[in-house]
């Protein structure tokens, strides 16, 4: 799968938040506990995109996204797709303007198993050092795919929580807190 990582600002946020919905609804309704419950609505899933949209528009996050579709097939652009986003929260507290949160890797369930994940995070690093970040914090349900990939891309472990949220089902799940310290 040809794909491309890019960072997208409130106004291509705004554009594709249709399909940024239907990712969000697409990864609830495959069991990800990222903050939602099962039977996620459209509506509800909008609205979480616009309160990221003013985030943006606001500079205190950023958004990476990974789209496919984005060259052009016999001189033909066509509709780039969105397959997986992930955001980088950058407003933080006056004592800790170093630090940034990494939220809501999301991977749509047609595209995974594509290294697309391990794609954004890593541009998910690299706007950090452009940033002057050089700490990166971000929680993962304990013994799922993500817990492995950040495990596998140097991040450390800081520590488990037990019955930390709930997951789209209802049940309760563990996290498990990760950090990464960036050179810059």
């Amino acid at each position: 799968m040809d794909y491309r990582i890019c960072s997208w600002d409130a106004q291509q946020a705004q554009a594709y938040s249709a399909e940024l919905s239907e990712i969000l609804c697409d990864c609830v309704a495959g069991g990800a506990s990222v903050s939602f419950m099962a039977g996620l609505s459209l509506q509800r899933a909008q609205a979480f995109w616009q309160a990221v949209v003013q985030g943006l528009a606001a500079g205190e996050r950023h958004l990476l996204v990974a789209l496919e579709g984005a060259e052009a097939r016999d001189g033909v652009h066509t509709h780039e797709r969105v397959l997986g986003t992930v955001q980088l929260v950058t407003a933080m507290p006056d004592n800790q303007p170093h630090r940034a949160d990494l939220a809501k890797m999301l991977v749509h369930r047609r595209a995974r198993r594509q290294g697309i994940a391990a794609a954004l995070l890593s541009a998910a690093e690299q706007r950090a050092r452009e940033l002057g970040k050089t700490c990166i914090v971000l929680d993962t349900e304990t013994g799922g795919d993500a817990e492995r990939l950040y495990a596998r891309a140097g991040w450390t472990q800081a520590g488990q929580i037990p019955d930390f949220a709930l997951k789209p089902d209802g049940r309760l799940c563990s996290t498990t807190l990760f950090y990464k310290l960036l050179a810059v």
